[in-house]
């Protein structure tokens, strides 16, 4: 698949510590040169590899906890994430051995808490049926749960060598400007074609550095802003020899936005707030939260943080004040949360309460601002905890 020609293209400038190829070179077409260009990939990641933490052992525990993290987070950002799991979880047994709660409060800020989850429940699946040995064979990895497809192959090329591809959007980016394809990497036609050049690339015995290079090469060179002048692949690539390299990878669909108001309270009691446990299932299932809901048509956010807090702990609140919005966007949805400070509207302040009636969670507990620290909550839910305890957390005794 192969688009027309432009008249004229712009070749980038060089980043920092990498050699520029030639602006003017032989189109060597990829196809009939793949050795070439396996060559030349493999020699560039030798160079210019990142130093990231779980290229040390290549231990598939590190491997596979590493491409999960990474899935939806920046490098930066994952790399910080993963340095403090190992911290806490060096191995498969002492995580296996770990609460769900330590587990989600670890990975809270990553979002997609399933995963999670899943990576605490294929921990302690090792340990049943392996004997703590991370499995080696494809179908073994493939069973483990959470673990899709890209996982699997990830990490049975990268951990253990198996001739397998990897193919993420860093690698979508890649092949479609090398070989041109000429519609959306993720529909049909393109989607097969992608992998089916992802594998045909992959050199034998060397699938761990192969794949790695071509997810690094989408990240640091073949960006959405691509730097053409320090490409390995500069001269195989058919989407730079026709100069349409800006129209590569051709976009699908954008999945429309959806704005969502949300309100949640913070009933205070003495020096200590009430939170609940959401249930298992749905988005943010297990973590803890100031309970709260949608806005209603016509309702103002007042008159919804009452009824909402009614509903989920059938206690009588009234809003003292209001802390403020905060913002927080998700892949599909936006949501605004309105924040209130809430105060019983019956009963002694000094006095305890009588237990809510939970219609929205499976647990309550009335938490110090420092018992919220070991909490998992939604990120929006630690937004407000940060903006209102930070000082308070840092108080002796708080």
């Amino acid at each position: 698949m192969t688009g027309g020609a432009s008249p004229s293209r712009v070749v980038p400038a060089a980043l920092p510590g990498m050699t520029p190829v030639p602006s003017r070179h032989r189109h060597l077409p990829p196809e009939s040169h793949l050795p070439q260009l396996q060559q030349a990939l493999l020699a560039w990641f030798a160079a210019h590899q990142r130093p990231l933490p779980w290229r040390v052992s290549y231990s598939p525990y590190e491997v596979w906890i590493s491409e999960v993290m990474l899935q939806q987070t920046q490098m930066e950002r994952g790399v910080s994430y993963f340095t403090r799991w190992m911290k806490r979880f060096p191995d498969v047994a002492t995580l296996a051995a770990a609460s769900e709660e330590e587990v989600l409060r670890l990975w809270e800020g990553l979002g997609y808490y399933s995963r999670a989850r899943h990576v605490l429940a294929a921990a302690r699946q090792i340990m049943d049926r392996h004997g703590g040995v991370f499995p080696a064979a494809l179908e073994d990895i493939r069973a483990l749960p959470g673990v899709g497809p890209y996982t699997a192959g990830a990490i049975a090329s990268i951990a253990f060598g198996e001739k397998l591809p990897c193919v993420d959007a860093n690698v979508e980016r890649v092949v479609a400007r090398v070989f041109d394809l000429d519609t959306p990497v993720r529909q049909e036609p393109a989607a097969s074609a992608v992998r089916a050049w992802a594998l045909r690339l992959v050199p034998e015995g060397k699938a761990r550095e192969h794949n790695q290079a071509m997810m690094e090469l989408g990240a640091l060179v073949c960006g959405k802003k691509p730097r053409c002048a320090v490409c390995p692949l500069a001269a195989f690539c058919i989407s730079l020899h026709l100069g349409i390299v800006d129209q590569r990878p051709v976009p699908g669909k954008r999945a429309p936005i959806t704005p969502i108001e949300v309100v949640t309270g913070v009933l205070r009691r003495k020096d200590k707030i009430f939170v609940q446990k959401r249930l298992p299932s749905g988005v943010w299932g297990n973590l803890w939260e100031f309970p709260g809901g949608r806005v209603e048509p016509g309702e103002s956010p007042d008159a919804a943080v009452v009824r909402e807090f009614e509903e989920e702990t059938g206690f009588a609140a009234t809003v003292d004040s209001k802390y403020g919005i905060i913002r927080h966007g998700y892949t599909t949805y936006k949501i605004t949360l309105h924040c209130f400070a809430l105060s019983l509207a019956d009963g002694d302040p000094e006095d305890t309460p009588a237990p809510p009636t939970l219609t929205a969670a499976s647990a309550w507990r009335w938490a110090t601002p420092r018992e919220l620290e070991a909490l998992a909550m939604p990120a929006a839910h630690r937004k407000l905890a940060d903006q209102i305890f930070a000082a308070a957390r840092r108080l002796p005794g708080a």
